[in-house]
């Protein structure tokens, strides 16, 4: 039983491993070492769009077609008009009035810390940006889209002790004057997006606007096989809830998702940043996810302006979320943007644990001196149940011999060796599976928070002494050594198996989870040999006290 105690100890943690381990081939739209189908491939987007992928009849927006990526159209005089905030540096296309870059002025860039992170940008094959047009033939041809040349009207581009600041751009094609307004606020993540349609025509006209963020297939800069991250489309309808899509099924066309809904929000997820269109609430909207060509994909939602009479405007009022994936405010934007910030099935522990840290991060002030006092606080919490697994070790210790003859006595029967230790662990008021309860307590803490580790954009960059981002892995691989360590020595002060082997084993295991701890987290490697130096500590005292006097 001794030796199926432990087995059973490392079998658990073994497990808990191989689960974070899929969890993160999940979370990265990679298949499930569960499945039974093969790995997806990433499929090939169709070719670009064509200039004249755009409706020819007016149509509602549930059939509406959006224009794609434009291909090789007409040279037109662009300007470029740059909006900077206390929290945004943005940079405005005329051609289209798209925004095609937007930097985050209090992040900063995980691969160049000396930079500040970019969220919309297009520079050669990576693009990221914001499109907004309308769709609906009219007698006069096609209506405004993002493939427009629209005019910027003259104004302030920085707020100057102002609380916001407006970028207003015109453009008048097929009949139809659009007037499109970004409002920038002052310590805000969220734009305003006005748009104002004009009929020009003698005849009623039924446009739909769309807001579309456009992406491309890869990855982010810094994103490595053993520190990646889930980057690809997400969504919420109140009907179907959060949605999260991976590039290579909409390039198959195999993603599932919610079509249609009468609120909600569409965006891009990535890796502790979003970017999310906020549409008219309570208005019917059409959603798509489609490839537009090469290696870019598009999330949109299209939503019907109605019948517009000859002369008349009609206005829409959206917003565009663009920030990090900080939780108190997503949930101030728009009901369901939260869970953007991804805890998969950990959520029910992750949220709590992250609550607990953050209200302890509130009083010290560095998360690596935050994750040492979480580890003590979990400890107490647990101390009953990790005492009383202690002592059943401590206690297994000191009938070592006893066992050791029963092994002697009854080696060529093992139902009688069986039947003699569990009478000896009766006498002795030992529970031979005590020992499982120190680690079996830790894993659900162990599992969530390495979830709150991929999520909490607040622990991103988080220095610790000689770590310069407690998210990712140790540099110098001091805590996974130190992990190595701990485990031995509590290896040495556990009860040693009868059979050599065993014994072998149980000595390369603490080995073998180290080098896997050389890719993980540090903060999450941190929170574990705290963990150890505690309970290594526990232990001691626990087993001086059972050991047999002299």
């Amino acid at each position: 039983m001794e030796i199926n105690k432990r087995t059973i100890l490392w079998i658990v943690f073994a497990v808990s491993l191989v689960v974070l381990w899929n969890d993160w081939m999940v979370a990265n739209g990679k298949q499930s070492m569960f499945s039974a189908q093969p790995p997806a491939k990433v499929a090939q987007a169709p070719n670009p769009a064509k200039p004249n992928d755009v409706p020819t009849a007016a149509a509602p927006a549930t059939d509406a077609t959006v224009p794609g990526t434009p291909a090789a159209p007409a040279p037109v005089k662009t300007q470029v008009v740059t909006v900077t905030t206390d929290v945004y540096k943005v940079d405005i296309d005329t051609a289209g009035g798209i925004i095609r870059r937007l930097e985050l002025l209090k992040y900063r860039d995980k691969v160049d810390p000396t930079k500040n992170q970019v969220l919309f940008q297009s520079n050669g094959p990576r693009v990221y940006q914001a499109e907004t047009g309308l769709t609906g033939a009219t007698s006069a041809g096609a209506p405004p889209s993002h493939n427009t040349p629209f005019t910027v009207r003259p104004g302030p581009r920085t707020l100057d002790g102002n609380n916001q600041v407006q970028v207003v751009l015109d453009a008048e094609q097929g009949g139809v004057h659009l007037t499109k307004t970004y409002t920038f606020k002052r310590n805000d993540y969220v734009i305003d997006v006005r748009h104002d349609v004009t009929n020009l025509t003698q005849a009623p006209i039924t446009p739909a606007l769309y807001l579309q963020l456009e992406h491309d297939g890869m990855k982010p800069e810094g994103d490595t096989y053993f520190n990646s991250s889930y980057t690809g489309p997400t969504l919420w309808t109140p009907e179907e809830h959060y949605q999260k899509l991976t590039f290579d099924k909409v390039a198959k066309g195999s993603a599932e998702y919610a079509k249609n809904a009468k609120d909600g929000w569409v965006a891009i997820s990535q890796h502790f940043f979003v970017s999310a269109f906020i549409p008219t609430a309570n208005m019917a909207r059409t959603i798509e996810v489609k490839p537009v060509g090469n290696d870019l994909f598009a999330i949109r939602t299209i939503q019907s302006l109605g019948t517009i009479a000859p002369g008349a405007t009609v206005s829409n009022a959206a917003r565009l979320y663009s920030g990090p994936q900080v939780q108190s405010l997503l949930e101030k934007v728009t009901p369901g943007l939260d869970l953007v910030r991804d805890y998969a099935w950990a959520a029910i522990i992750a949220k709590p644990i992250f609550a607990t840290m953050n209200w302890l991060h509130s009083m010290i002030g560095n998360w690596g001196w935050t994750i040492m006092a979480f580890t003590i606080l979990i400890k107490l919490l647990f101390f009953p149940l990790s005492a009383a697994g202690y002592r059943s070790m401590a206690k297994m210790k000191t009938v070592t011999p006893k066992m050791q003859a029963i092994r002697e006595r009854f080696k060529n029967d093992p139902a009688k060796m069986q039947q003699a230790t569990m009478e000896l662990y009766k006498a002795e008021k030992i529970n031979p599976l005590g020992g499982c309860l120190p680690i079996l307590v830790q894993m659900p803490v162990f599992l969530a928070l390495y979830w709150v580790l991929q999520a909490a954009v607040e622990m991103r960059g988080a220095t610790w002494l000689w770590i310069p981002d407690l998210t990712v892995k140790d540099p110098y691989f001091i805590l996974p050594v130190l992990y190595a360590i701990s485990m031995f020595i509590t290896q040495k002060l556990n009860p040693q198996p009868a059979d050599p082997v065993q014994a072998k084993m149980m000595m390369f295991m603490p080995l073998a989870f180290s080098v896997m701890f050389l890719f993980f987290p540090s903060g999450l490697v941190l929170y574990w040999v705290v963990n150890n130096l505690i309970s290594m500590a526990q232990q001691y005292v626990i087993t001086k006290k059972f050991a047999p006097k002299a």
